[in-house]
This record gives C-alpha cells, sequence and structure tokens, in this order.
C-alpha cells in the first residue's frame, strides 16, 4: 500500500471531512442498534438477577448467559465499536448508561414471567429516546421563538 496525502488523493475521490455525532446520537444509535437485535433474537432470554444486593465491584462484572448484554455483545457491530464485554459495567460504558437505567433494563426484578426479546427492546428505546432536560429547554425555546417570531402574543389569563 502507497501512502498519498489528502491532496494528492482529492483529484481521485470526494474527500470531505466526517460530520460530528454527538455523545447523544451516538448513545440512541447504539441504543436503537440494541434494541433492534433484541426484537429479532428468538433465544430464550434471561435477565440479570438481582444485581442491585451485589457489591459495588461484583454489581460492576455482573453477567449471564442469555442476557440481552450476552446479544448484545454476539453482535459483531457492536463490538467493533467497542464493546470489550457483557458485563454490565462494560456496556454501561459503551452505551453511556447511569446505574438506574442500566437496573431498569437489565435486572430480574424488572419483569414479571418470561423475558422476550420484544419486552427488553422497547425499553431500551424508551430509555434510548428519553430526552434530556437540556433537549426540553431546546424544544421549548424553539417553539417561543417560532410563536414570536410569527407576531402571536400571549395572555396571562
Amino acid at each position: 500500500m502507497k501512502y498519498r496525502t489528502l491532496d494528492e488523493i482529492a483529484p481521485e475521490a470526494e474527500v470531505r471531512p466526517a460530520e460530528p455525532v454527538s455523545l447523544r446520537a451516538l448513545r440512541r444509535q447504539r441504543l436503537d442498534h440494541l434494541a433492534t437485535l433484541l426484537d429479532s433474537y428468538q433465544g430464550p432470554l434471561c435477565p440479570l438477577s438481582r444485581i442491585e444486593h451485589l457489591p459495588r465491584r461484583e454489581r460492576m462484572s455482573a453477567r449471564a448467559e442469555h442476557s440481552p448484554l450476552a446479544v448484545a455483545f454476539a453482535d459483531p457491530t457492536l463490538r467493533d465499536q467497542g464493546l470489550v464485554s457483557d458485563r454490565i459495567g462494560d456496556a454501561m460504558s459503551f452505551f453511556d448508561l447511569t446505574w438506574s437505567e442500566a437496573h431498569h433494563l437489565f435486572c430480574d426484578c424488572n419483569y414479571v414471567g418470561n423475558t422476550t426479546g420484544q419486552i427488553v427492546a422497547e425499553r431500551v428505546r424508551s430509555v434510548a429516546h428519553r430526552m434530556t432536560f437540556g433537549e426540553v429547554c431546546g424544544q421549548l425555546r424553539n417553539a417561543f421563538a417560532t410563536l414570536f417570531g410569527r407576531g402571536a402574543v400571549l395572555t396571562g389569563r
């Protein structure tokens, strides 16, 4: 392979910088991908068991065969993006999840009866698309700007 600079290959190829992806958008993309995997998963699904009762060190290394995290780790795309194991601590880092979100998604105390991929996928999507406080404020700011930009007036009545 011959090394060439961008200037040298520019006449032969369209060279443009990669579009920056926000961390929030990356989190949503990864969680949406996990939800798609879980939707199509047909095998038995076993959430992690009572992880909130484990000491923190053990909690972060908790894993289980046939868990939603095992499904994630079996996917080559997520592994290529940096998912290093099916342990909850690694998944929290990779998917940018809080402890509360991870517990809600992956612990057996949050499910009744048989857990299916579709049930977990629905929860994953709800977490992925939950709006942050900043996003809500931005939407309100845009709504007010649109409203007042058109000359509408709000009254205090």
